[in-house]
């Protein structure tokens, strides 16, 4: 666990060891942090100087910040020369044929049958001393690594956090949060995600607690599929655990004290409370409504939800009727508002003004980022999943009238305006203003923002790479990148197939992961013509992104002249892991212009093909993706600041900072922070 919070918060737990003298320790730590492009804090390196067991302390502490950037494992690329000497593919090709004939083997056609092929022929340390040393650059990264509170206070800290974020948690933080409730005092929160809710109730099921805050049906079956170990997304089948009888009896109280109104949404998993009720035996307890809920799902009972008034509505082009029923269901009603203007619904403007108070930030957020997006069709609709998992459609929409929707951006804008903390001064640091305002988790990692952020970075050259380690059998991930001009037109790719293509240099095919393995991809600025690399990951055989023992990608730069090994620590800009149903990844995307880089985060998965994956097969879908995701506008930290502006300021208030990362005051708000910024 304090590795965990080293790792999520760059806090460092403080140790309640006997005192002593680590003075030496504290500065080894201190050159071991900025070898990795981490710096100690001064307070960390006073805690540290005065610790018996300062040692064991330090290692700790490292080792944290090296998981971090993806440093622990040895990123042996297949050519050890790697970016220089690598050979032209179908040369490369050929001299493995030539080696196999020379050791008796029969080529047979398939180039993982040859000896020479996919698997690295030097060892690490050999690798190394083909390279020099890291010539040390002022662009490099320093991160600020400070002393927290005591492990308790952190593990409540973090539990908090977790707890009261006002969006959806990835999956990695869901699963965090489980483990916290457990660890964590069990106070009395303000939790509005109702996931998290049902996260917190499975721990106090478990240990016998009385649950809290089930006003719906669905709240009971997230929270039977939590403790079942399922997905409590409910995007998932869970398949649900026998309950012992006080863990029934609970469940169908919470489900017998739901309002009778809410019985229409067991139609929208009526499977999963089918099975659900096989465990809960809801006829030997004398809970009548909680038979209901059973009842309705074998359909024995009809209960039509809101969302199926509305269809029928829709159905019979009773567009106004259909609007007095959302006005019922005020997330909903900004949900179908696309639809309602589509279809010519009257007075949207004072219903939206009814209905925004009661509805989160999150939701108005992603309102106004859609209703920016409809002046005009898209070339394609990019739809993604909360999984990530990614499909697209033609867009056969019908613009909307901006006449129509200036007056609901302004009804939004004034409630989201109406919820921003006063405040004296607001500083805004310029490398957060293209950062997208977060209404859901990201990936775990360092770096990481949310989908369609921008960041902005500097070096003569662009390397990304991945790594993964297989769990039981052989797996082989391949790192690839489209390149594209201006237009979006295809250039050419990089990949296993072409180590080599304007100016991006492949470091070589790695077929096997047993002890784990790493494939690079430099792209050098001034060689290259494309505008755009994309780069993906594709999975060509063996486990898929959520069944690896760990699986990454990430980015780093550098100058010509800073030499070094393919991966050094301080030069990593952004780590992410690679999380997801698809069997393509599509983790980030470049822009090159001049003698700057720009990286878009994207955070895709596509479907691919159960085996056997390339980036020749799917660069077409690439290419519209890419575009889509370029042209779209997102709500960013520079519409929060021109809400803020709209606010004016208040003579006696706090001055509010938002940036990336904390300060030594810990006064910044950062950007993962900005929904509870703009919370009510």
């Amino acid at each position: 666990m304090r590795t965990t919070i080293i790792k999520r918060t760059l806090r460092v737990p403080t140790s309640d060891g006997a005192p002593g003298d680590g003075a030496a320790v504290a500065r080894q730590l201190d050159a071991a942090l900025l070898r990795s492009g981490f710096k100690a804090s001064r307070d960390l390196l006073e805690h540290v100087s005065g610790l018996h067991d300062a040692e064991e302390f330090a290692g700790d502490t490292v080792r944290a910040v090296k998981e971090l950037i993806g440093a622990r494992g040895q990123h042996n690329p297949y050519f050890k020369e790697f970016p220089h000497n690598v050979p032209d593919t179908l040369a490369f090709w050929w001299e493995c044929v030539r080696d196999a004939v020379e050791q008796g083997v029969e080529p047979t056609g398939n180039l993982l049958d040859l000896p020479g092929y996919g698997r690295v022929q030097h060892t690490y340390e050999e690798m190394l001393a083909a390279h020099d040393d890291l010539v040390p650059s002022l662009k490099d990264r320093v991160t600020v690594v400070r002393l927290g509170g005591t492990l308790e206070e952190e593990v409540q800290r973090l539990f908090e956090e977790l707890a009261t974020s006002p969006i959806p948690l990835a999956e990695n933080d869901r699963a965090l949060l489980g483990e916290l409730a457990v660890l964590a005092e069990d106070v009395e929160l303000d939790v509005p995600v109702r996931e998290n809710r049902a996260i917190l109730n499975a721990a106090r099921l478990v240990a016998q607690r009385p649950l809290q805050d089930v006003d719906t049906v669905t709240d009971v079956l997230r929270l039977a599929a939590e403790a079942s170990g399922g997905d409590v997304t409910l995007e998932e089948p869970t398949r649900f655990r026998s309950f012992r009888r006080p863990e029934r009896r609970a469940l169908l109280r919470a489900l017998n004290e739901v309002a009778e109104s809410k019985l229409g949404d067991v139609n929208q998993h009526r499977e999963a409370w089918k099975r659900l009720g096989e465990r809960l035996h809801p006829h030997e307890y004398p809970f009548e409504r909680a038979q209901d809920v059973f009842a309705v799902a074998r359909k024995e009972k009809v209960a039509r939800s809101f969302a199926g008034q509305v269809e029928l509505a829709f159905a019979d082009g009773d567009t106004d009727r259909a609007a007095r029923i959302l006005a019922n269901a005020p997330g909903l009603l900004l949900r179908q508002l696309d639809r309602l203007l589509r279809n010519g619904a009257a007075d949207l403007p004072a219903r939206v003004g009814e209905a925004v108070p009661q509805v989160s930030s999150r939701v108005l957020i992603s309102v106004l980022e859609h209703l920016s997006n409809r002046s005009a069709p898209d070339t394609a609709r990019v739809f993604a999943t909360r999984a990530r998992r990614v499909w697209i459609a033609d867009d056969d929409r019908a613009p909307l009238d901006p006449a129509q929707v200036a007056p609901i951006v302004e009804v939004v804008e004034d409630e989201l305006v109406r919820r921003l903390p006063e405040h004296s001064a607001l500083h805004v640091d310029d490398e957060v203003l293209d950062v997208v305002v977060p209404v859901s988790g990201t990936e775990e990692g360092f770096g990481v923002l949310p989908r369609g952020s921008k960041l902005t970075f500097e070096g003569d050259v662009l390397r990304f790479f991945v790594h993964w380690r297989q769990q039981a059998k052989r797996t082989d991930y391949d790192l690839s990148a489209v390149l594209l001009n201006e237009k979006f037109e295809y250039q050419g790719q990089v990949s296993w197939t072409q180590l080599k293509d304007g100016g991006a240099v492949h470091s070589g095919d790695v077929t096997d992961a047993s002890a784990g393995a790493t494939e690079f991809v430099d792209v050098h600025r001034l060689r290259t013509n494309a505008r755009y690399v994309v780069p993906q990951v594709n999975i060509y055989s063996g486990e898929g992104f959520d069944d690896v023992a760990e699986s990454m990608f990430g980015f780093m730069t550098r100058d010509l002249d800073q030499m070094g090994k393919p991966f050094e620590p301080s030069t990593v800009r952004a780590r992410s892991s690679l999380r997801g149903k698809g069997k393509v990844a599509l983790p980030v995307m470049f822009e090159r212009e001049g003698d700057t880089w720009f990286g878009t985060w994207l955070h895709l998965y596509l479907r691919g093909s159960a085996w056997g994956n390339r980036v020749e097969e799917n660069r077409d879908v690439v290419k519209l993706i890419a575009a889509a995701a370029l042209r779209r506008r997102y709500f960013t930290v520079t519409r929060v600041r021109d809400l803020f502006a709209r606010m004016g300021s208040t003579v006696d208030a706090p001055a509010i900072r938002i940036g990336l990362a904390q300060d030594e005051t810990g006064a910044v708000t950062t950007v993962a922070e900005l929904g509870k910024l703009l919370s009510d």
